[in-house]
């Protein structure tokens, strides 16, 4: 056993000698006082790769990808079904997701330019109104009116809600115009009295 202790003591120690000598003269303490070193490493962060699946006030929206702490995750996002961790299957069904809905909005603006361009082309269309004097009319044109020529000519549903026509009281010619898209407005066309 005293053996044992002799091979294990601090001053015969390779790892102290590489250190620059015995541990007395490094430290300059007694001959029987021993210290020990400790080395610590640093606390590992926990967190979690996350994508939301509803909007989270102070941390993001719909979607989005992100990184939370896994405590946070644990014990609010995943309890409330807010999160979930990302996997590669969930982010190639996302891609996809996207994929699908830019198809959409792609299908949906040329559905509008198409729209547009038979609006354009039709040419006039006419309204027909009691007249009074001169070229006054009773009541005016609305945009219901035009709407419902525009479905009696080209049979298509137009919503009253996207056409936008100046207020006409009098006969003449007016340029109508319909936003059927945030990026499409079909105008030039005129409404005659």
């Amino acid at each position: 056993m005293a053996s044992t202790a002799a091979t294990l003591s601090w001053s015969s120690s390779s790892l102290l000698q590489s250190f620059g000598g015995s541990l007395n003269e490094a430290i300059k303490l007694p001959d029987r006082t021993t210290s020990m070193v400790i080395l610590a490493q640093k606390k590992a962060k926990k967190t979690r790769k996350i994508i939301l699946k509803e909007d989270v006030s102070y941390l993001g929206k719909k979607g989005q990808l992100l990184d939370v702490k896994a405590g946070y995750y644990r014990n609010f996002l995943l309890p409330t079904g807010k999160a979930q961790i990302v996997t590669p299957i969930l982010i190639k069904e996302m891609r996809m997701e996207d994929e699908r809905i830019e198809a959409e909005k792609k299908r949906v603006k040329d559905e509008a330019q198409q729209l547009a361009l038979i609006f354009e082309t039709v040419g006039a269309f006419k309204v027909k109104r009691k007249g009074g004097k001169g070229k006054q009319i009773f009541g005016t044109v609305t945009a219901q009116d035009l709407v419902d020529i525009i479905k009696a000519q080209l049979q298509r549903e137009v919503d009253k809600r996207i056409v936008s026509i100046p207020e006409i009281r009098e006969t003449g010619e007016y340029i109508a115009e319909l936003k059927l898209h945030p990026e499409v407005t079909a105008k030039g066309n005129a409404v005659k009295v």
